[in-house]
């Protein structure tokens, strides 16, 4: 059983992930102390987001003092990213125990470099505050001045059964798209046009496009729900713009209107922002692709 302890009182993003990511590694084995008694604090075996120590050593991992642990861009971490630093592999180890250690790394750095730092950015000030932010949500769980009677432990309890969910989904998530790398490489050497790339199952196929390099692709065919859809490429990873928007005449047409204009017969819709459009089949949606290029 791991003694693990951190701050009472109110509770922030960054020390409920810290708990959740000490709960996935430790399957569960963990006793949490919340405290600021400080000879409690002295005895825990991990100690967070408290104590004015960042120490890996001796598994110390506060970030409050002036000389703040910072990540290698100087972007500043919190309690999530220094326990994610240092047993984030253990829990995606636990919670995706089938993962190859190549898997398991690009998951960790995936975690890492999203879900994790924007926690950390956020919990230092280094990032605009939202309403819809995850940090936000989750300290929403702190009781207010009209819930005198609810339990503070037992409300961080429940921030962390939150917390836990989000991270087995954005793990599991990574963990598909690290999965994909090898099927849209495959797609890739066997395509029939340089800038169309068919996947012949629904996955997440643009992490995968920017790892491998393939900066000729311009759309992505691949099935959804009961048709197919062809998706634009974006410039960079994560911008919602596209190397080469679908047809402005197709713009927000649907069904006949976009058969008309389109000339495939089995065109269902293209959406107005032009990233995305469809058909029935994958011969429809795959001839929408050769279309965008050749009107282009």
């Amino acid at each position: 059983m791991l003694k693990v302890a951190t701050h009472g009182g109110t509770f922030h993003a960054d020390d409920v992930f810290a708990y959740a990511i000490l709960k996935a590694a430790t399957a569960g084995r963990l006793e949490l102390t919340r405290t600021r008694d400080g000879g409690l604090l002295a005895g825990a075996d991990v100690l967070f987001d408290v104590g004015g120590i960042f120490d890996p050593a001796a598994r110390r991992y506060d970030h409050h003092m002036r000389d703040k642990p910072l990540r290698a861009d100087a972007a500043p971490y919190s309690s999530a990213g220094l326990i994610w630093r240092d047993f984030g592999r253990e829990a995606v180890r636990a919670m995706l125990p089938e993962a190859s250690e190549e898997a398991l790394g690009k998951v960790w750095r995936s975690v890492d470099e999203g879900l994790v730092r924007d926690v950390d950015l956020m919990d230092n000030g280094a990032a605009e505050s939202m309403p819809g932010h995850v940090s936000t949500l989750l300290e929403a769980w702190n009781p207010s001045f009209a819930e005198e009677s609810r339990d503070e432990n037992e409300a961080f309890l429940d921030a962390a059964e939150l917390a836990s969910t989000i991270l087995a989904r954005v793990c599991a998530r990574a963990y598909a798209a690290a999965l994909a790398v090898d099927t849209v490489a495959l797609a890739a050497r066997t395509a029939e046009h340089p800038g169309i790339l068919v996947l012949e199952c629904r996955m997440p196929w643009e992490d995968a496009i920017f790892e491998l390099g393939l900066s000729e692709v311009l759309y992505v065919v691949r099935p959804a729900g009961d048709g197919w859809t062809c998706s634009a490429v974006p410039p960079n990873k994560g911008s919602f713009a596209q190397k080469l928007p679908l047809p402005d005449v197709w713009a927000g047409l649907r069904d006949e209107a976009l058969v008309s204009v389109s000339t495939v017969p089995d065109a269902t819709f293209c959406h107005p922002a032009r990233f995305v459009c469809g058909a029935r089949s994958r011969d429809g949606a795959l001839a929408l692709a050769r279309l965008a290029i050749a009107l282009a």
